[in-house]
């Protein structure tokens, strides 16, 4: 338990700070497509309390990291006016809707970034900071841990939410690019999306999303 309460200490922060970008970076870019009706709802923030839904960002990532079951979660949705949006308002809404998965990536290469830093300042650093058990050990160890969390973190993240599911962020990019002729029969398809992720969920399907994502991590993360 007194392992699942650290990880509890190190990982939920960073699933805060990396689902507040992400639900952010929603309004931001809406707000640049002419519409700031998430600016005047206090939701273009890095304060996760403007994010926070009871259920999935605090219920179940919470009782995931302590019981060691498969972390799920989610923000509170970032209000968007399709309406206020300048230009086709599919094109529109789809530039809004890939920018949250794109900042979790950039996220990740952020992170990926600092890890790479630290390792190259090493050779630099005083003897005395790096001796068995010292302080500056366990600092710098305590910074790599979270760094390379952050990594793996935002992959996930980054993927899952580009599956081609309403209301996933890919269900919206996928409707952007899909044909007018085609919609119809997409914009019905809404009913099934949580059957679909939940089967998804349970029959285990869905960890062949961490395939990209540790292929990315090995690539991005010094070996």
């Amino acid at each position: 338990m007194q392992s699942r309460i650290m990880d509890l200490v190190l990982f939920y922060p960073l699933f805060l700070f990396s689902l507040s970008f992400h639900e952010a970076a929603h309004g931001y870019v809406a707000e640049k497509f002419g519409d700031d009706t998430a600016r005047m709802m206090g939701r273009v923030t890095l304060n996760p309390v403007a994010h926070i839904d009871i259920v999935g960002t605090v219920f179940l990532p919470i009782m995931g990291i302590l019981t060691g079951a498969p972390v799920i979660g989610w923000g509170k949705p970032v209000p968007v006016n399709p309406y206020r949006l300048r230009g086709d308002v599919r094109r529109s809404s789809l530039w809004v809707a890939i920018f949250g998965p794109f900042s979790n990536f950039f996220l990740a290469i952020v992170f990926a970034g600092i890890v790479h830093l630290i390792f190259a300042l090493l050779p630099s650093l005083p003897h005395s900071m790096m001796v068995p058990g010292s302080s500056g050990v366990k600092i710098l160890s305590g910074i790599l841990s979270i760094c390379q969390t952050g990594v793996v973190l935002n992959l996930v993240l980054g993927f899952f939410n580009l599956i081609p599911l309403p209301p996933l962020d890919g269900g919206t990019v996928l409707r952007g690019i899909l044909p007018a002729a085609s919609l119809d029969g997409f914009d019905r398809f809404p009913r099934y999306s949580f059957v679909i992720l939940l089967a998804l969920f349970i029959t285990g399907l869905l960890r062949y999303l961490l395939i990209p994502v540790f292929v990315l991590a090995g690539y991005l993360l010094p070996a």
